[in-house]
């Protein structure tokens, strides 16, 4: 991946824009579930510590939020009504004598992410004006302590690149003829993870630098479970592998080259739970407030083939052909879709995923 679209990668791993039957708009009811399943826990970390008086204070009445990874929509809209009714319930029950703050909400994604889509279903009768940010969230984007509140959902598992050494022959961590990490050498797992904590230091210093004293950050973060047995267990990455040995087959075939497959690595990543947590708390300017796990049963992670693989092309379609080129992603995923039909536990038991949600409030220390 390093070798030939690396520079690029950035602008190309957006998802699938646009409102077609393979778009991420129409194939994110998992993330919209956990954005669901959350509200709650986000009402409760909302009123238990957003500082009013600093926000309000700094602000002239306004309060600025910004949703990083917001995608196009319309899951992103939802996570923030949620904060904005969060806050001004907050807001009605402390300070009942002085005037609703206005809210100014910034959306952020990748350059290459379809604005034209997310502005397009905006709500209506929104009570809050909205702007797009372009550009990485692995680094600074807004200026210093601007933000009152952060959020961002089920993003932080892309990783800004893929490290060098997975297409280096000459390195231990080559990972031939395989797309992810899982059930590769662990020299592989160890670049990924690796990568993972660099970005991840990254992301929290630069909104550390973004957000106001005693400003909030609520993060919601896939992660893995603390034991897993690849050999039996249902975790995150099965599907990866199943795609990859997809397009070894093709190369066998002569429709794509061997050394494509092998220069192309699938950029997520999903780190233990435990080894999350001490990520998270390790960071010296933002203090950890709450650490929670999503309600499982709340997660939809539907048991429906067809749908399955339209949300794995709707996360990926972009990057593969950014890769390989126009033209092979109705065969990859038709060959991907008759793999699964013969290992229906990956389909049909999304239950027994050793995959979890992480759920994390942090605040600016002042």
């Amino acid at each position: 991946m390093e070798s030939e679209f690396s520079n690029a990668f950035p602008e190309s791993c957006a998802m699938k824009g646009g409102e077609g039957p393979h778009s991420y708009a129409r194939n994110s009811t998992f993330q919209r579930s956990a954005i669901e399943a959350a509200k709650k826990l986000l009402q409760s970390a909302v009123i238990d510590n957003f500082d009013l008086k600093t926000t309000c204070g700094s602000s002239g009445n306004q309060i600025r939020i910004a949703d990083f990874g917001c995608s196009t929509g319309p899951n992103t809209f939802i996570a923030a009504q949620n904060i904005i009714e969060a806050v001004q319930l907050k807001y009605q029950s402390q300070s009942q004598n002085q005037s609703t703050p206005e809210f100014f909400v910034f959306f952020n994604d990748q350059a290459s992410n379809d604005f034209n889509t997310l502005f397009q279903k905006l709500p209506p009768n929104r009570n809050y004006f909205a702007a797009g940010v372009p550009g990485s969230f692995y680094g600074r984007l807004f200026p210093s302590q601007s933000l009152h509140l952060v959020h961002s959902s089920s993003s932080l598992s892309w990783l800004s690149k893929m490290p060098k050494e997975l297409t280096d022959r000459n390195c231990g961590a080559w990972n031939k003829g395989r797309i992810f990490y899982t059930n590769a050498p662990k020299e592989v797992e160890d670049a990924y993870e690796g990568q993972f904590k660099m970005d991840l230091a990254t992301f929290l210093q630069a909104r550390a630098q973004e957000l106001v004293g005693n400003g909030i950050m609520i993060l919601m973060i896939p992660a893995a479970h603390d034991v897993i047995d690849f050999s039996v267990d249902l975790y995150g990455g099965k599907d990866y592998e199943v795609l990859g040995s997809c397009l070894m087959d093709m190369a066998k075939l002569g429709l794509i080259s061997e050394e494509k497959v092998d220069t192309f690595n699938v950029p997520t990543y999903f780190p233990r739970l435990k080894d999350l947590k001490k990520m998270l708390e390790s960071n010296e300017d933002l203090s950890v407030e709450k650490m929670d796990l999503l309600d499982g049963n709340n997660l939809i992670i539907e048991p429906n083939l067809g749908r399955h693989v339209s949300q794995c092309r709707a996360a990926f379609e972009v990057l593969i052909e950014k890769h390989f080129g126009d033209g092979i992603v109705d065969e990859l995923f038709d060959r991907f879709a008759q793999k699964l039909m013969k290992s229906p536990q990956l389909t049909m038991y999304p239950q027994k995923l050793k995959l979890v949600m992480l759920f994390v409030v942090l605040k600016r220390k002042v």
